[in-house]
């Protein structure tokens, strides 16, 4: 079976969350099922002077208003089809952001772009490879299914929700230069409050949706966590599947990690826990060395962190902190005037492989998280995550109940209301844990044994697609 994965970020070539580890990891697990899978992707220029010479495969004369072409090569293990539209892509700067942090003002004319590309490869304008199914990611490509359908397209499209805030937003005016059909601008189509939303174009005319958890997909229909869509994702709720992601165990290994110290046991955590906090500028303690590796937003739940970290503290406890975002929650943490925390405003891959291996225990308390990919990574490194009871942090971790401690499954702690005071009450938990030094080697042997990997989500798509392709 062939397919099309239609993505705007992918590992190892460009990224800014999880769904760059998704479209990055999925097409190789996908092997193991007979799926022969094409990454399309824009060309960017971080893309173009990666992948170095590459065939062109299909010209455009016309993409976006300007010439453009399709070029193939691969790269990194990944069979890429990549959008090479410099009007478009080539830029300083963010993929989505300019110089100044705003938007692109011409984000959804970009993508749009590449999702009509994805389509014209769907109806066969690749003249020797032609996809069964087209896998679209996020509204970057939720205009895709519908021009699949516009144009008769014989393959069939699934469209993959990674987080429902963004919706590909756009003024009902640039619907003509879109190529959004005037009949199709309704309510039952991509009308959206007055607007377009390519999102909600994926969500209508895909021939199947699926998102990144089970626990997200029931949030989906509800209003708290569908923001403004829980009604479109209800009437479409019987093509609906939340899938879990994985991680790439070849990159997260605590076996094989070039990033860290030996480390092939529980036991080995303290060579790296000593590197880390010596790296951070941190005094041994007898608390738990807590890491974060976040976006600096409220849905991740940061705010509600800062008020509960004197819990933590008070507690002898610890916190490694490495992320960006919000400039007020980066001041916040970096206002906070105790030995036993430290800050790192910015990203750096390698750093944050050394802190989930160093780290007791990884701190996710986000508000909604869909799948969550952080939390895998410290299950693998025998990291312990503290989780906000949501979407794929729910699904992911066993809390450390009597009930599964005693049957000993547990892996974590989580906590629910999503508030600093229960936050709080989770950290003062996390810290009795810890005091309890052969409970917590049996909960990190545990969490270390747990399936983190690809091989059952990639089996669950590839059961999919052929159902699609079958008519099941």
């Amino acid at each position: 079976m062939k397919l099309l994965s239609v993505t705007s970020e992918c590992v190892p070539l460009v990224k800014t969350g999880g769904l760059a580890d998704v479209a990055g990891a999925l097409p190789e697990a996908l092997k193991a099922e007979g799926i022969a899978v094409r990454t399309l992707l824009p060309g960017y220029r971080a893309v173009m002077a990666a992948v170095g010479k590459a065939k062109p495969v299909l010209d455009l004369p016309d993409c976006g208003g300007a010439p453009a072409r399709v070029l193939a090569v691969k790269h990194a293990g990944l069979d890429l089809l990549i959008l090479d539209a410099p009007h478009l892509f080539d830029r300083g700067a963010g993929i989505y952001l300019d110089e100044t942090g705003k938007d692109w003002p011409d984000n959804i004319e970009r993508f749009a772009a590449l999702s009509r590309v994805a389509a014209d490869i769907a109806k066969g304008d690749l003249k020797d490879w032609v996809p069964d199914v087209v896998h679209c990611h996020d509204w970057q490509a939720g205009l895709a299914p519908y021009f699949m359908k516009l144009d008769g397209a014989k393959a069939y499209s699934v469209m993959t929700i990674h987080n429902i805030a963004f919706q590909g937003i756009a003024p009902a005016q640039k619907r003509g230069a879109l190529g959004i059909a005037p009949k199709d601008f309704i309510p039952g189509g991509v009308e959206y409050f007055g607007n377009i939303s390519t999102l909600k174009a994926g969500l209508m005319f895909a021939d199947a949706l699926t998102t990144v958890s089970p626990t997200y997909a029931e949030e989906l229909m509800t209003p708290e966590f569908g923001m403004g869509l829980d009604g479109v994702i209800k009437h479409r709720k019987d093509v609906l599947t939340g899938i879990l992601n994985g991680i790439d165990q070849t990159v997260w290994s605590p076996e094989t990690d070039p990033h860290i110290s030996t480390y092939k046991t529980p036991r080995g955590k303290a060579a790296n826990k000593a590197a880390l906090q010596d790296e951070f500028g941190l005094p041994v303690s007898d608390g738990p060395l807590c890491v974060v590796v976040s976006r600096l937003t409220e849905q991740k739940g940061l705010d509600l962190l800062l008020e509960a970290l004197p819990t933590l503290l008070a507690r002898g406890g610890q916190l490694a902190l490495l992320g960006s975002g919000d400039p007020a929650l980066e001041k916040a943490f970096q206002s906070v005037d105790n030995p036993n925390v430290s800050v790192r405003i910015g990203y750096d891959e390698p750093l944050s492989h050394r802190m989930i291996a160093g780290g007791d225990a990884i701190l996710v308390p986000s508000r909604f998280e869909p799948c969550g990919l952080t939390q895998l990574y410290g299950l693998r490194y025998g990291t312990l995550p503290l989780v906000a009871l949501t979407g794929g942090l729910a699904d992911t971790v066993i809390a450390a109940t009597p009930a599964s401690m005693a049957r000993e499954v547990a892996t974590g702690v989580q906590f629910s209301p999503v508030t600093a005071l229960s936050l709080s009450n989770a950290l003062s938990k996390l810290c009795d844990l810890y005091a309890q030094p052969r409970l917590w080697a049996k909960l990190q042997r545990n969490a270390m044994k747990q399936p983190v990997g690809w091989d059952s989500s990639a089996k669950a798509y590839a059961d999919l697609y052929r159902g699609l392709a079958e008519g099941t």
